[in-house]
């Protein structure tokens, strides 16, 4: 038996996840699949456009056995916490043999040689990079540059495109934590991760999670998107479409403000991506009328990029402070399985991790107690908090009353 393992978002379910899954299973001979996907916030630091369990019954329907949620301090957290969070769980499940993610060069040696010398930072490395730095480069141009001169054989753009770079992170993490998952890689095809339009096949085409989002935003029907989707994924957001989507983050900019009403320099500092120059930033900007994004926009500077000050909101938001993260970083990262769903066809598998006793599996809130130490309940108390407060926008929003954490069942498929 073999089992990849993805990490995923899945915001929402497209053609490119579909062609991503059946790939994945296709070159590494595996027999299932086994998901890791980001909660109700993303890492872009924002909240999700549909909620996580709409979102697992996507994943299950189009080919997924087994969706856990990566913790909310991880999914919303720099690329290499992210990484390091899921590629922990994944590793401690015991039964995952490879580790599968797309990637724009689609070159496995690169992204390996890459990660071996970002991870151990030879002397040549830093002594160029410092260079690079001093003549006037951005720390991103200067360590591209870095990484080609100490090896000419790695494209300098390698660390230019948002799925290498997290490639590099996720083969980083299984180096860091020794674990013995094998990394894979497929080559994105068709739409850029940051495109803006959907694709204009009649056939089924791959449209970027971005173009949906954003023509979902912009439009009033859901026919156009027919093509861009597998059919079961369409069918769940006809269903749950302006009941319990689209959310975005302009829906919690009251909460923000609130929050933000309550918080000094010194204290936001406390937060997860929160730095005193940042802080002190964010305090010295009059908040009243302005929404997430405007917030955001008014905040950027060339220090600190759009997605960085989101994350760090977000973790306001949330109370994802960073004496917490340490803790987490110091227990060996994820701290429990939390299952989203499952195949009924392949509820084997959690039989095999439970035995596995390498984390514990969550299945029913009212378990948790008994099952993790101290620091696990913490990190799931974030995580209840986080889907609790989604729940209650989406109520504020739509009128849906969805379950919370401790009524809502595991998917079944």
């Amino acid at each position: 038996m073999k089992t990849v393992g993805l990490i995923t978002e899945y915001n929402p379910f497209h053609n490119g996840h579909f062609y991503h899954l059946q790939e994945a299973k296709r070159i590494t001979g595996a027999d299932y699949v086994v998901v890791v996907m980001s909660g109700n916030f993303v890492q872009r630091g924002v909240p999700a456009f549909m909620d996580k369990y709409s979102r697992t019954k996507m994943a299950l329907s189009c080919g997924a056995d087994l969706v856990f949620e990566l913790p909310v301090c991880f999914s919303t957290a720099s690329a290499e916490l992210f990484a390091l969070g899921a590629v922990s769980l994944l590793d401690k499940l015991g039964i995952i043999d490879f580790l599968c993610f797309g990637s724009e060069c689609g070159d496995i040696t690169h992204l390996k040689k890459t990660a071996a010398i970002l991870l151990e930072e030879p002397q040549e490395y830093k002594t160029v990079l410092n260079q690079f730095l001093k003549s006037g480069k951005t720390f991103p141009a200067a360590r591209m540059e870095a990484i080609k001169t100490v090896s000419q054989d790695i494209s300098a753009d390698v660390l230019a495109s948002p799925n290498n770079i997290l490639g590099i992170e996720y083969i980083k993490s299984l180096l860091k934590l020794n674990s013995n998952l094998k990394p894979v890689t497929i080559q994105r095809i068709s739409a850029d991760y940051h495109s803006m339009e959907l694709s204009s096949l009649k056939e089924s085409s791959i449209s970027s999670a971005t173009a949906i989002r954003k023509n979902l935003r912009e439009e009033k029907s859901l026919s156009h998107l027919k093509n861009q989707i597998p059919e079961p994924v369409y069918n769940i957001l006809l269903e749950e479409y302006l009941k319990s989507y689209p959310v975005f983050e302009e829906d919690y900019s009251l909460l923000l403000q609130y929050k933000l009403m309550q918080e000094t320099s010194d204290s936001l500092a406390a937060y997860t991506d929160i730095t005193p120059d940042l802080a002190h930033r964010i305090t010295d900007i009059n908040i009243q009328g302005l929404t997430f994004s405007e917030l955001t926009k008014l905040v950027k500077t060339r220090q600190w990029t759009l997605t960085r000050i989101n994350r760090g909101l977000i973790h306001v938001l949330l109370n994802l402070y960073s004496n917490n993260l340490d803790t987490y970083k110091a227990a060996g990262y994820t701290q429990y399985a939390r299952l989203l769903g499952f195949k009924r066809t392949s509820s084997h598998l959690i039989r095999e991790i439970v035995k596995n006793e390498k984390i514990p599996v969550i299945t029913k809130m009212a378990d948790a107690k008994k099952l993790l130490s101290n620091t696990g309940l913490t990190m799931l108390g974030e995580d209840i908090f986080a889907s609790h407060l989604y729940n209650q926008v989406i109520y504020n929003k739509y009128g849906t009353a969805n379950k919370d954490e401790y009524t809502h069942g595991v998917i079944i498929v």
